[in-house]
């Protein structure tokens, strides 16, 4: 690693850093769209990113041949046709990147010019994945077999890609080992029929892996997968098992000597440890729980808990959790895999030349590839296990699984007992301690630069107020909060960072209204909502609405006012859209609350004189410097909640702002450093619980 470090920190191209430059480059990888983003109330430009090989470069250092790995990104959609072999020009930018196995990002400065067509052999490849893409269908089914199949997952929607998550089933519709030793199975399963010699067949599977390889594309997670795989053939197409170990270590070896960089990469840990544990620990699995099922049970149940066990110390050191039911999810999934894996790959082999072949396989197999999507929202909606995110949850799991191992070896059956009793309860004090944990009365989630406050009505139910502008992250913040239906939806104006998560929120619940402001723009956004909501009753509010809901929610609506008012706009974002936004006050028995979109001074100043104390204060416009002082000194919140980005660029939230705030005596908390926000309201005394550091604290 030190040696291929040394190499990139001494490539010419380093020192064009910041500069411009004529770019002569061999694409490596496939282009991929981004995600798209939303930056403050409109979307980032959509980008194209892929691995490339720099082979030329000109600019005011001079000109430099060389073959350096880079990083590109670019906004020309004709990227996205380009194909791996190929050779391009383009003006770019350099910057350094934090991409170890590049030596620097290159920003290309408008469009590129392809002095290379693609080899046949190229297309040929591109065409079988495209045609499986294009006949795959529509749907959850739809995306997840070009997932399953080549690892293609382009079609799949941000809330199915966090139900596979929640569920355990990532791993399904990623190129792993599993599609490797799934389809090589198959090839040798069939070979026994046409060639008697064992070195034959694995001959002839050999030659399956080097095809497979290069249709879904030799990146480094593929040939990771590719080795983790021919260790479980050899082991097993061999019958020497006792090999399999130190075939594990040299298929270990030899991906990190081709490839120094998976040594930091938490995909190549997951892989070893998966494939260890199938090794290692799901033999002794099927053996102790033939004792008490069939053994083709044993056999389906011990991979998910033999992976699942190994992996999940890096498993929870990323998502901060564990998933108890994924592995019921993945005995599930189980008997659908291969034929899906292998009936999908022979319809993509075919789609060139057999399209209607091709269609009946695909016909079939969408069937068992939509009981797994079903699977998926079936287990995503379980509670999981909350341990922490990075050193902490990796603590806490090995200091479990240290405990239990120590148990097993070292202690008496008594003692034995005695560690289970404090080990579960040590798991249900975590249980106990999670977010949000019992029973609360307003939620703030943590949606990123964007805004969502949702009020808890009980049995599931709740009113939201906006959406954020990550559909996963809104889905995955009302999942953890066990929101099932939303009695009333309230947008409060149509800037992406406030609606463009309504999908999440949409997903599997029912909604009963939805209110809106009396400004439609921007009308991208607006035409957007309508047709997501559909029949769902929408009715424009405006100043002195008012309604009641179970009895005794008061929810007054303060502003806008029915016709639109012009104010000064003042610097930043959309000032006439924000000052549109819906302002409500909301009373209950046990807390008032005030929340006001992304409203500004002007408007502040004219609802000023309808409002009083109120105990928790949704700040309006994530805490910018653009606050009414007189307005704060009427609210006086026992609780100031502000929804804000973390490193976001518009200096959310301001200084002045908190200051002020916490000079009245509020407590601030903000979803950038305390992450989503729960608050227990008990005869206006406030508890408030937040995701990152458990803090509960009583006024």
């Amino acid at each position: 690693m030190s040696l291929r470090q040394q190499s990139l920190e001494n490539s010419a191209i380093r020192q064009f850093n910041g500069k411009s430059l004529e770019l002569i480059a061999q694409v490596v990888t496939d282009p991929t769209k981004s995600a798209r983003k939303v930056y403050g109330s409109t979307f980032a430009p959509q980008n194209y990113t892929f691995l490339a090989r720099a082979i030329h470069i000109e600019g005011e250092y001079g000109k430099f041949d060389l073959r350096i790995p880079v990083r590109i990104i670019t906004q020309d959609s004709h990227s996205y046709s380009l194909l791996p072999g190929q050779s391009f020009s383009a003006r770019a930018r350099v910057i350094r990147s934090d991409e170890a196995r590049v030596a620097v990002l290159a920003l290309l400065e408008g469009d590129i010019t392809v002095l290379t067509p693609a080899s046949r052999l190229a297309r040929t490849l591109g065409s079988i994945r495209t045609g499986l893409r294009e006949i795959s269908g529509d749907g959850d089914s739809g995306a997840l077999i070009p997932g399953m199949v080549l690892g293609d997952t382009s079609k799949q929607s941000a809330q199915f890609k966090e139900s596979m998550k929640r569920s355990g089933l990532t791993h399904l519709v990623a190129v792993s080992g599993a599609n490797f030793a799934i389809v090589s199975g198959f090839v040798l399963w069939l070979m026994q029929f046409l060639v008697r010699k064992l070195r034959w067949r694995l001959g002839a599977t050999a030659l399956t892996l080097i095809a497979f390889i290069a249709l879904v594309r030799p990146s480094p997670s593929v040939l990771r997968a590719a080795a983790m795989a021919a260790v479980l053939l050899l082991a097993q197409g061999s019958g020497r098992a006792r090999d399999s170990l130190p075939a594990l270590g040299f298929a270990m070896g030899a991906v990190v000597i081709a490839d120094p960089w998976q040594s930091r990469d938490a995909g190549f840990a997951l892989s070893v440890m998966a494939t260890a544990g199938l090794l290692l620990f799901a033999p002794k699995i099927i053996a102790y729980f033939t004792r008490f099922v069939p053994k083709i049970f044993a056999e389906a149940l011990a991979p998910p808990i033999a992976a699942t066990l190994f992996c999940s110390p890096i498993l929870v050191a990323l998502s901060g959790y564990i998933s108890p039911i994924s592995v019921v999810a993945n005995l599930l999934a189980a008997p659908v895999v291969a034929p899906i894996t292998i009936l999908g790959f022979i319809a993509a082999l075919l789609a060139p030349i057999l399209p209607v072949v091709s269609a009946i396989l695909i016909f079939i197999i969408r069937y068992p590839a939509a009981f797994i999507g079903a699977v998926a929202q079936w287990a995503s909606h379980f509670p999981v296990l909350s341990l922490g995110v990075g050193r902490q949850g990796f603590i806490r799991i090995i200091l479990i699984i240290t405990i239990a191992i120590s148990m097993r070896i070292f202690l008496q059956p008594i003692f034995r007992k005695v560690i289970i009793f404090f080990l579960i309860l040590l798991l249900a004090s975590t249980w106990i301690h999670r977010f949000p944990s019992g029973d609360w009365q307003v939620a703030q989630c943590d949606v990123g630069q964007g805004d969502s406050l949702v009020l808890n009505l009980g049995s599931h139910k709740a009113i939201v107020i906006d959406v954020g502008p990550d559909s996963a992250a809104e889905d995955r913040c009302l999942r953890e909060l066990g929101i099932e239906e939303i009695a009333l939806m309230i947008l409060t104006h149509f800037h992406a960072d406030h609606v463009q998560g309504l999908e999440g929120a949409m997903n599997g619940r029912n909604i009963g209204q939805v209110w809106v402001s009396t400004n439609s723009a921007p009308l991208s956004e607006s035409v957007r909502v309508d047709e997501l909501i559909g029949d769902i009753p929408k009715i424009t509010v405006h100043q002195g609405m008012r309604t009641v809901i179970q009895g005794d929610i008061s929810i007054s609506i303060l502003w806008p006012e029915i016709s639109m008012r012009a104010f000064d706009s003042l610097p930043g974002d959309g000032s006439a859209i924000n000052n549109s936004s819906i302002a409500i006050l909301v009373e209950t028995p046990h807390y008032s609350l005030f929340a006001a979109g992304d409203i500004e001074p002007p408007v502040q100043v004219q609802v000023a004189p309808l409002l009083h104390h109120v105990d928790i204060y949704k700040v309006s416009h994530h805490g910018s410097k653009y606050q009414d002082e007189t307005l704060m000194k009427i609210l006086n919140p026992q609780v100031a909640i502000v929804s804000v980005g973390a490193g976001n660029s518009y200096g959310h939230p301001a200084p002045s702002t908190i200051s002020a705030l916490r000079q009245g005596g509020a407590r601030v908390v903000r979803t950038d450093r305390d992450g989503a926000i729960a608050l227990t309201a008990r005869e206006h005394k406030i508890s408030i619980r937040t995701s990152k550091n458990g803090l509960d604290l009583f006024r």
